[in-house]
């Protein structure tokens, strides 16, 4: 409960340091740390970002049975309080050291998500 609490804490610090989406970096932790399958993994990351993005595809991928909902509410806790943080701190990071650790994450993904199960 907690872990995924700090998953959506994480994805909204990082999603407020790079403007990414949750997505990339919730989507694996469901995969890799909690051992969720592709569709539940994408089911229940859709379902945490339900107020800002992405209603009809998480009721799509709930009637198919591919969200956990105590898993997505969790997440979305953290990834509000997460947004803040994180777009708060990156004001004091220099945009080329921002730009760089963004390359690097984005490798560290990829290459993860090659090489993985």
């Amino acid at each position: 409960m907690l872990l995924l609490l700090l998953t959506g804490l994480l994805a909204g610090i990082l999603g407020g340091f790079f403007g990414i989406g949750g997505g990339i970096i919730i989507i694996p932790i469901l995969i890799y740390l909690f051992g969720f399958a592709q569709h539940m993994a994408q089911g229940t990351t859709l379902a945490a970002m339900i107020p800002p993005i992405g209603l009809m595809a998480a009721y799509a991928y709930w009637r198919a049975g591919s969200v956990d909902i105590k898993a997505a509410a969790l997440i979305a806790i953290g990834f509000f309080a997460g947004g803040w943080i994180g777009g708060s701190l990156v004001q004091y990071i220099p945009e080329i050291s921002l730009r760089k650790a963004f390359a690097v994450l984005l490798l560290l993904v990829a290459v993860k998500m090659w090489v993985g199960k």
